[in-house]
């Protein structure tokens, strides 16, 4: 089978991002199978292709992978409209290189909403199998969170998730919430999946523990809570800045909170830790995998946080909380949810409210306080990620549903 997989975001592990779609093309190739990797130029993503672009693309093998890199560069801190623009561009260009392509599948996964135009057209104009996965729920998450209020969008992005599920032959959802907003929108249950993000238990391992020797303001004393990816609107991490207030008034000097990563608001977030001498928050570039694996097997906490949107409770599936419990770290989750309700069910961490930082601070506090407990939460969070979220086990299903699509069809 030859699996024609749309991923505009698309990154190896030599980037500072998610890889799920890599890991996903691996498994595909280790059972026998073809892919062609579409994606765009990401800011923080690695496409492991060289050299500069012919005719407004890369193209070249990476690790078995016919990688089509578009020359379509995106960054967090384009302005909305830049970055729908491009992911229009994506979408356009996607269409016409599908158009031409000799392929047995259509992948497309999102965020963007737009990443499922081309699975539409080849379903509709060239009559071939489309398994559609979704991220994140749109126009849900930008509705709840102000992004977007024009009703004209609004209806557009209503209308292109609508077919976007309808037209494809199956769905994949990354969270519970997730495959029930599939479901709410009509499509039976049997052509639905759930397929969360998993754990690399063997690049994420308690095992690589060391002293943080590259980060000179942690001290060797120090507790350290990490955050781990993207720093935008959706992500909240003021909350973590007032938890960072909360601790500074007390003077728990010792408790430091790193934020690794970028985004739009991380020079705000900067420039308001300056203005109130937040010298326990601790900004970090953005890494990757093969060094951040390192750092969270050698910190003692990691920070979960979201704004507080009831649209990303049980919406979303965030790499740093698998990489966070594949490492042997606690969770502190500052929203309700299926995290939330793993953790407490799982003892592995610790989940507040969220707008509290006065309760974010005394977790962080009593996890700083109470070594022997912390560390058996740990435990319990590597023993999650082993038993649940292996990151094998989940790769084997998802190709083994889009085996079974691919044969479904073919009758």
């Amino acid at each position: 089978m030859h699996v024609l997989y749309f991923h505009q975001h698309f990154s190896t592990p030599e980037g500072s991002t998610g890889t799920r779609s890599y890991e996903m093309a691996q498994t595909l190739l280790a059972r026998g199978h073809r892919v062609t990797m579409v994606c765009g130029s990401g800011q923080l993503a690695s496409s492991g292709l060289g050299g500069a672009p012919v005719n407004g693309m890369r193209r070249g093998k990476v690790d078995g992978i016919d990688v089509v890199e578009l020359d379509l560069p995106y960054s967090n801190y384009d302005s909305f409209l830049k970055r729908a623009w491009i992911f229009l561009l994506f979408a356009w260009r996607s269409v016409l290189l599908a158009l031409r392509a000799d392929c047995d599948l259509i992948f497309a996964t999102s965020t963007p909403l737009t990443a499922g135009i081309p699975g539409i057209v080849m379903k509709l104009f060239r009559r071939k199998p489309f398994v559609f996965e979704v991220r994140d729920l749109w126009p849900e998450l930008p509705r709840e969170m102000g992004v977007i209020r024009n009703p004209v969008v609004l209806k557009a992005m209503d209308v292109l998730e609508w077919l976007s599920y309808h037209v494809a032959d199956a769905c994949i959802g990354l969270s519970p919430g997730i495959v029930k907003g599939i479901t709410r929108r009509g499509i039976p249950a049997e052509r639905v999946c759930m397929i969360p993000n998993g754990c690399d238990l063997e690049l994420f391992n308690p095992s690589l523990k060391s002293r943080l020797q590259d980060i000179p303001a942690v001290g060797k004393g120090d507790f350290v809570a990490v955050f781990c990816g993207a720093h935008g609107m959706a992500n909240g991490l003021d909350a973590v800045l007032d938890a960072a207030k909360v601790l500074k008034e007390r003077n728990q000097k010792d408790i430091k909170l790193l934020f690794v990563g970028d985004g739009k608001l991380k020079p705000g977030l900067q420039e308001r830790a300056r203005l109130q001498s937040l010298d326990n928050c601790i900004f970090c570039d953005p890494m990757p995998k093969h060094k951040l694996s390192k750092l969270t097997a050698s910190v003692d906490v990691g920070l979960m946080i979201l704004a507080n949107v009831p649209a990303f409770y049980y919406g979303t599936s965030p790499n740093k909380f698998f990489d966070y419990i594949a490492s042997g770290l606690p969770v502190l989750n500052n929203y309700p949810g299926w995290l939330a309700d793993i953790i407490e069910k799982h003892d592995c961490g610790v989940a507040v409210p969220p707008g509290e930082p006065e309760a974010f601070a005394d977790a962080l506090v009593f996890l700083r306080d109470n070594r022997e407990r912390r560390e058996q939460m740990g435990e319990k969070a590597r023993g999650v990620a082993e038993t649940q979220f292996d990151r094998p086990n989940l790769s084997n299903q998802f190709v083994s549903f889009l085996e079974r699509c691919e044969r479904d069809f073919s009758k």
